[in-house]
C-alpha cells in the first residue's frame, strides 16, 4: 500500500505570491474551499464546504510548522479520527517557484479504506494544484 503522495509543480509566480496563496485563509478559500486557517504553529484550522458530490465537506487539523516557505499540518477528514500529514515546501527558481506537496500517513487508515483514501487524496491534490494554478494566473496576475 502506498503511504505518501508527492506532487511537484513549477509556478510562474514569485515565491511570496505562492506562499500567500497556500497560507492565508482568504486566498485558500478562493482556490480550495472556505478556510479558517492561520499559518501559525499550533493553530487548529478547519476547511469546510457545503455537502458536494465528492462527499468531503470538512477537514481539520493543527499547524505543526509554519516557517517561510515550509508549511506542515495534520489532516483529519470530517467524520474520522485518522490523522495524516500535509507538507508544502516552496523554492525560488529563476522563472518563479517550485512547489512540493507531500501527503503522508495514509496507511493510518484501515487497509481497504487506505487504498480508497490514497486514490481520493491523489486525485484531490491534482485538482487542488490545478485550482491553485488557475487562481494564481487569474487573480494574482489580474492586478
Amino acid at each position: 500500500m502506498k503511504d505518501v503522495i508527492k506532487k511537484e509543480v513549477i509556478l510562474n509566480h514569485a515565491i511570496d505570491q505562492v506562499w500567500n496563496a497556500i497560507s492565508k485563509a482568504e486566498e485558500i478559500s478562493n482556490w480550495f474551499i472556505p478556510a479558517d486557517f492561520k499559518a501559525e504553529k499550533g493553530y487548529k484550522y478547519l476547511f469546510s464546504s457545503p455537502p458536494n458530490e465528492k462527499g468531503c465537506t470538512t477537514i481539520g487539523g493543527e499547524v505543526k510548522v509554519a516557517n517561510p516557505y515550509t508549511l506542515i499540518y495534520t489532516w483529519i477528514v470530517g467524520g474520522t479520527e485518522i490523522e495524516t500529514t500535509v507538507k508544502w515546501e516552496l523554492e525560488s527558481t529563476i522563472n518563479g517557484t517550485k512547489l512540493y506537496l507531500e501527503h503522508s500517513g495514509i496507511s493510518n487508515y484501515a487497509e481497504d479504506t487506505a487504498v480508497a483514501m490514497f486514490e481520493s487524496f491523489n486525485g484531490g491534490w491534482d485538482n487542488c494544484i490545478s485550482g491553485l494554478t488557475s487562481y494564481l494566473k487569474e487573480v494574482v496576475n489580474a492586478g
